[in-house]
């Protein structure tokens, strides 16, 4: 049975203080919740890592680094390798989120040897991927995201799916308010594990789990997370309220 997963992106969110307010916060929240084969996941920003991953140890929380450099160690500056991530505790990187494509270059082809980097260093990947406006009223919408996942994931062996969660984020829908229905959620996480079911076996298509991610909040997260193919998601504006996102983990 797939895990469900709920984590939260705090992008460049949260001084060090607020990172411990909020973990404080979140901890109470969800004292005492069944989560019922649920994850809880959540990214602070790099500053953080390191502090938030002490403050959660023994908790149901796990935590996770927003992004990581494709090479091992050398003259990156400002970048963070996976080791390093590895030095603190942290087990889980986000890798391909829509903002580190816009605004940061990423290509599937540079993703590509992301996700050869943190798997070769044991890390689990958060996968994202999607389209954006323009590609979802033309209709490509399937083939933008056949293609960022072919490119980037479909050369790993299925055994390395083991350590793979998608992230289907339609940008169109990333902090604007705009939310996929859950019926265009539930369609293109279908087509997405019915695209691995073709590359691999059956097996890995119904054991990964495919998250959403964009505008999700306590008041549509029941209805998006209650459809077949749609395994929990990636929160971003509602991951910064220890409410709002204790309210989202409540609703799987």
């Amino acid at each position: 049975m797939r895990a469900k997963i709920v984590a939260g992106n705090w992008k460049m969110n949260k001084t060090y203080g607020e990172s411990k307010s909020l973990v404080k916060e979140l901890k109470t929240a969800l004292n005492g919740v069944k989560l019922n084969n649920t994850r809880v996941i959540i990214a602070p920003p790099f500053t953080n890592l390191q502090k938030v991953s002490k403050r959660t140890k023994d908790t149901v929380i796990e935590v996770a680094a927003q992004n990581m450099c494709a090479e091992e160690s050398g003259a990156f500056t400002g970048e963070v390798s996976a080791s390093m991530i590895k030095s603190v505790h942290v087990d889980v990187v986000i890798l391909g989120h829509s903002e580190r494509r816009a605004y940061f270059g990423e290509t599937n082809e540079s993703l590509a040897k992301k996700v050869d980097t943190a798997l070769k260093n044991n890390l689990e990947i958060i996968f994202c991927f999607g389209e954006v406006l323009e590609d979802r009223k033309s209709g490509n919408h399937f083939e933008v995201v056949e293609e960022q996942i072919k490119k980037a994931l479909f050369h790993l062996t299925s055994d390395d799916w083991k350590k793979i969660v998608l992230a289907y984020e339609p940008v169109w829908a990333i902090g604007t308010g705009e939310t996929a229905s859950p019926e265009q959620a539930q369609e293109m996480h279908a087509f997405i594990r019915e695209l691995v079911a073709e590359r691999y076996i059956s097996d890995v298509a119904e054991e990964v789990s495919i998250l959403y991610g964009g505008s999700v909040k306590p008041s549509n997260a029941q209805e998006i997370f209650s459809k077949v193919d749609v395994d929990g998601g990636l929160i971003g504006g509602a991951a910064l309220s220890a409410a709002d996102f204790s309210g989202i983990i409540k609703a799987i």
